[in-house]
């Protein structure tokens, strides 16, 4: 098979950038390793966040809030294609403190990050009456929390079933249970082999394999600085409303059930649960909703997430194989919108480009 775009990785950030390729008119192929694959599309938490993200790196906020601002348009487009509701809503978030010294503390680094935005950065800090006001099932043992109007959430599992559906839709390819094992640059091509499948030759490989670009990027001049981090989340029973917006740690889904999570943990690939983590996630939730006490806890899981040394994403070029890209992020969900829009006149080397020169891999040489 000959195709103009290979992209390995057919989780959420491969099939976004794969979609937003199609509506260019590319010819994509999507490998995709299937279900024995560590799979942070299937188990992460849903967030469309744009609180905390660039603390330190404000070109990381500015891309963040462009790809916030840009959900709703690509949330539609993907619901008229696939005919699946993904229940988005940014009516904005919380970053739940249980004292006020950390979230003063937090308080100081968004006016920092704001103050070097020119005053660009909304938030608000709610002490514990304000914040009751608006979620009057808070306990309290809560200090306040920082608000954000643009954060948000999804049906993280019915937008991957979507950009399935609107990837197939617009004409891509979709190989799934083809473990990539090789990447052979031949000329201005690249030869690519994969378990239980003749091989396939590409124009262009576009590496969003997740943690598989760990062995997959060398083979392609990058250095994939990236390794897992473990995190753990617990669903319950189905409730009725317990919350108006969801916060970092606990929110509502669609269906009713309330998932729990933010734990992180350096534990390799090891993506099995531990008793001790779940308790003391549900004991932190009931700290926040003491009303969860009585929830039957329904299932829990672990996944990993990929991160970067300083938890950016990586855009890189291969400076020795020109037509290989790189592509990885811990935010797939949140960018998502901004992988399908801008970031495809990166890859196509458009005359209008994004600038991510700040998510390149050069910044680990310093």
């Amino acid at each position: 098979m000959e195709t103009e775009f290979a992209i390995i990785g057919g989780g959420i950030v491969g099939l976004s950038l794969a979609y937003g390729l199609l509506r260019r008119g590319k010819a994509v192929c999507v490998l995709d390793e299937g279900d024995g694959a560590f799979r942070a599309s299937r188990g992460n938490f849903g967030l469309v966040w744009v609180q905390s993200k660039g603390l330190h790196q404000p070109a990381y906020a500015q891309w963040t809030r462009a790809s916030a601002r840009a959900y709703r348009s690509f949330a539609d487009e993907i619901e008229t294609v696939s005919d699946l509701p993904l229940n988005l809503q940014q009516d904005g978030g919380y970053i739940i403190h249980m004292s006020e010294d950390s979230l003063d503390a937090d308080r100081k680094l968004y006016e920092g990050l704001r103050s070097r935005l020119g005053g660009d950065y909304p938030f608000e800090v709610m002490g514990h009456n304000a914040l009751k006001t608006e979620e009057p099932n808070i306990g309290p043992k809560v200090a306040g929390a920082l608000y954000c109007k643009e954060d948000g959430h999804v049906n993280s599992l019915r937008l991957l079933r979507g950009l399935t559906v609107a990837v197939r839709h617009l004409g891509g390819t979709l190989r799934t249970g083809h473990k990539v094992t090789d990447i052979t640059p031949q000329g201005a091509e690249f030869s690519i082999t994969a378990e239980d499948a003749a091989p396939i030759t590409a124009e262009k490989v576009v590496l969003a394999a997740g943690l598989g670009a760990m062995s997959l990027g060398p083979k392609l001049g990058f250095k994939a600085p990236i390794r897992p981090q473990q995190g753990q989340i617990i669903i319950t029973e189905k409730l009725p409303k317990l919350m108006n917006r969801p916060n970092v740690e606990v929110r509502q889904v669609d269906e009713g059930g309330i998932q729990i999570g933010a734990s992180s943990a350096e534990v390799g690939l090891n993506d099995r649960e531990d008793v001790a983590t779940i308790a003391g996630l549900a004991a932190h939730a009931v700290d926040i909703f003491p009303k969860l006490a009585r929830a039957r806890m329904l299932r829990s899981w672990a996944a990993l997430r990929i991160m970067s040394p300083d938890g950016l994403p990586i855009y890189q070029r291969s400076a020795k194989y020109p037509g290989a890209y790189f592509v990885t992020c811990h935010s797939g969900i949140t960018l998502a919108a901004a992988h399908a829009g801008v970031l495809g006149d990166w890859l196509t080397d458009a005359a209008e480009q994004p600038d991510v020169s700040a998510f390149g891999e050069d910044r680990f040489d310093v």
